[in-house]
């Protein structure tokens, strides 16, 4: 690594997942909020922002969600789970994000009509499955703008995609067009996360 590194790159650096949390540490709303408003500026497909969270904070609850997520202890301990929902009708508010660009001055009128109308024609009649790898791709890209972001806070997050994604929308009663994609525990840790190699630069990169 260079001798001097920006703050980003400090903080990829030092991001590691974190499975041991201190017991009973208490992130303020305020806090939390911060961060999901700073997060929520990550890219998307079209714009169309489908991501939806679900901020578990109750310890009852984690405990009992600790259950359908292979038990991981993170999930009991951590301050706050915040689940990463993707909404497969995220197309349906096209006008709200298309009407607000117009009404901030990012595009003319003409244009964002024609956004919103080619939103809702090209999402709105693609297969499920493909919605599904959008949402996907689009929960990927801010989760880890929330991991870096906790990271910037003081905090330590871990990602987790083991756990029964049905029997979660079941438990938390979700909407049939919102689907659970990924789990983020986030509070303070009470050890060092392990480090972790990674490949050789020349193994996973081509210039053509």
């Amino acid at each position: 690594m260079p001798a001097t590194q920006t703050t980003i790159e400090q903080l990829m650096h030092e991001r590691k997942s974190v499975r041991k949390y201190k017991e009973g540490v208490v992130i303020p709303h305020e806090k939390l909020e911060n961060l999901l408003q700073n997060a929520i500026t990550a890219p998307s497909s079209s714009n169309m922002q489908p991501w939806r969270f679900l901020v578990i904070e109750d310890q009852q609850v984690k405990k009992e969600l600790r259950k359908i997520a292979n038990d991981q202890e993170q999930v009991e301990t951590s301050s706050a789970i915040i689940a990463v929902l993707g909404d497969l009708e995220m197309y349906k508010r096209a006008e709200q994000i298309y009407d607000a660009n117009y009404n901030q001055g990012f595009m003319t009128r003409e244009i964002a009509d024609l956004m919103i109308k080619n939103s809702l024609s090209l999402y709105g009649n693609l297969p499920e499955e493909v919605l599904k790898n959008i949402v996907h791709f689009d929960a990927g890209l801010i989760s880890m703008q929330i991991m870096l972001l906790a990271k910037d806070m003081g905090y330590d997050t871990v990602p987790m995609g083991g756990f029964d994604k049905v029997k979660f929308a079941e438990k938390f009663n979700l909407p049939k067009n919102e689907i659970p994609i990924l789990l983020i525990a986030i509070g303070e840790a009470a050890a060092p996360a392990y480090g972790s190699s990674r490949l050789p630069i020349e193994q996973v990169v081509k210039y053509i």
